[in-house]
């Protein structure tokens, strides 16, 4: 392959990864949008992420195997075309269950771009650059899912919001025709036989768990029949999944691999991190949007200069492991920068400048930089080279599992604190209290001066206050989702401890497979 041809490869592939991570967060900011113009609640719209999600955590782990058994160069290039239609299909979409089943199957479509695309990035460059090779994708991570509300801001503010899926189709059509003249097929393995079952399972059982996390809080949770039966069917499916994994021939998933310590407590990290890093770019434009007043381009800017420091701290962590800097070191600044982010996130007020949203969130941005690569670097460590590919893959599945499993979660706790935070509030609202009383006093004022008999202005007021309330108790609840998150970084962190002798003895190993 000529320089010119090898150069134009690259870049599509990356162009291509970064599209399909821009995907995973530039609904968010448009969550609000979405929710009135298709007349559904905050809940169901975030579906509209969450789908995405699960479908990435579905075919992720079974790309080596797509690839291998179709043609990496047909696998490749029908994602992106899938992945094309769908965006088109989402920004036609009129209802939002439409939406939510055309982004499930973009994500479907996405799961390749991003693990194939690490591949021939790899492939690319010669042994003695691969940490170039890590470096560039490195960046691609993390742009994407970080510039993504900045640009899904935009875009819903100046024009419409099914704007954010059809700008992937001109990129989709020319990384497809691109990818047509310049990827390679490489030498196929033995093609092995499709373990049906195993994906028939997985799909089964994480498909039913998502459901029982997304509306089991709106439905009461075991008072309604159906979160009842898909609880147990999610259960009986990922037993059978793990068991039938670990002894059939073929695995679809080897599980096999999670006996190597250094990956599973990475697979464990993993999902914390995929808790963290979608969940603050769920909570951060809600939080902005609903409750401080922002716009959705002013929503998407706080991000903006944490994504600049960030680039900056990957381009050292790079150098960092290049070095023989630990790993796990590394990990466990990340992971205490991401703790610090969410501790001080659980502190704002209705009346933090934007300037201090922003801070945090460069903290947020370093955190991800100095995990990125790490994570990965931790989980290929101890690994043979026959089993990077499943491990890298099986660390990514945690990752994006991590997200989806973080947002449904936080809806569901975000929820049930709306309530308690509502109680608290609602027994100081008293004769007793002069707080309250000078406050009802007030408003009951002002309506009357707008012409409103007595009794029409203490009403007012009364329905003013409860206004009040619900804001206070939102913006209460959507803080203690922060905290909930640091909590989740906090308690897992002493696993870092069970791996980090072992890291010193070890050369470091640039995962060199689907990432």
């Amino acid at each position: 392959m000529s320089p010119l041809k090898r150069q134009i490869l690259l870049i599509t592939v990356i162009a291509a990864a970064i599209m399909e991570l821009i995907d995973t967060s530039i609904v968010n900011v448009a969550l609000n949008y979405m929710s009135g113009n298709l007349g559904a609640t905050l809940e169901d719209t975030s579906w509209v992420i969450t789908s995405y999600a699960i479908a990435n955590v579905i075919i992720i782990p079974m790309t080596s195997f797509l690839a291998n058994n179709l043609g990496r160069r047909n696998y490749y290039i029908g994602s992106i075309i899938l992945f094309t239609i769908c965006s088109f299909m989402c920004g036609n979409a009129t209802g939002i269950w439409e939406l939510v089943a055309f982004r499930f199957l973009q994500g479907l479509g996405g799961g390749a771009l991003l693990s194939v695309s690490a591949t021939v990035v790899y492939e690319l460059f010669p042994k003695e650059k691969q940490a170039t090779a890590s470096a560039l994708f490195g960046i691609g991570i993390f742009i994407g899912p970080t510039i993504g509300p900045t640009l899904g801001g935009y875009i819903t503010e100046n024009y419409s919001w099914p704007w954010i899926f059809y700008i992937n189709v001109p990129i989709g059509i020319a990384a497809a025709v691109s990818c047509m003249f310049f990827l390679y097929e490489p030498i196929k393995q033995k093609i092995r036989e499709i373990d049906w079952l195993g994906i028939i399972l997985l799909i089964v059982g994480i498909g039913s768990l998502q459901v029982v996390l997304e509306r089991g809080q709106t439905d009461d949770w075991f008072a309604a029949g159906y979160i009842t039966f898909l609880t147990v069917l999610a259960t009986l499916s990922l037993t059978a999944f793990i068991i039938w994994e670990l002894h059939t021939k073929n695995p679809v998933v080897n599980l096999h691999i999670l006996r190597f310590r250094s990956l599973s407590i990475a697979a464990v990290l993993t999902f914390i991190t995929g808790m963290g890093m979608y969940t603050s770019i769920y909570l951060t434009p809600v939080v902005a949007q609903r409750l401080l007043g922002f716009t959705p381009t002013q929503s998407g800017l706080l991000l903006l200069p944490g994504s600049i420091v960030a680039v900056l701290a990957l381009i050292i962590t790079g150098k960092l492991l290049q070095k023989g800097v630990s790993p796990a070191l590394i990990v466990l600044l990340g992971f205490l920068c991401f703790i610090y982010f969410n501790w001080s996130m659980s502190r704002i007020n209705l009346q933090t400048p934007a300037i201090d949203i922003t801070l945090n969130l460069i903290f947020r941005a370093i955190g991800m930089a100095l995990l990125t690569v790490p994570l990965g670097t931790l989980a290929v460590s101890s690994l043979e080279a026959k089993d990077m590919p499943q491990g890298t893959a099986l660390n990514n599945m945690m990752r994006q599992l991590g997200g989806s499993f973080g947002i449904s979660i936080i809806n569901t706790y975000v929820a049930r604190r709306i309530a308690s935070h509502r109680m608290d509030l609602i027994t100081h609202i008293t004769s007793d209290n002069p707080i309250s009383v000078a406050r009802i006093s007030t408003y009951t004022q002002l309506f009357q001066q707008k012409g409103f008999g007595l009794l029409d202005a203490k009403q007012k007021a009364m329905q003013l206050i409860e206004l009040v309330v619900i804001k206070q108790s939102s913006f209460s609840s959507y803080l203690d989702g922060f905290f909930l998150i640091g909590s989740f970084f906090a308690i897992v962190l002493p696993l870092l401890l069970f791996v980090a002798k072992r890291d010193k003895t070890k050369k470091v190993v640039i995962p060199s497979s689907d990432h």
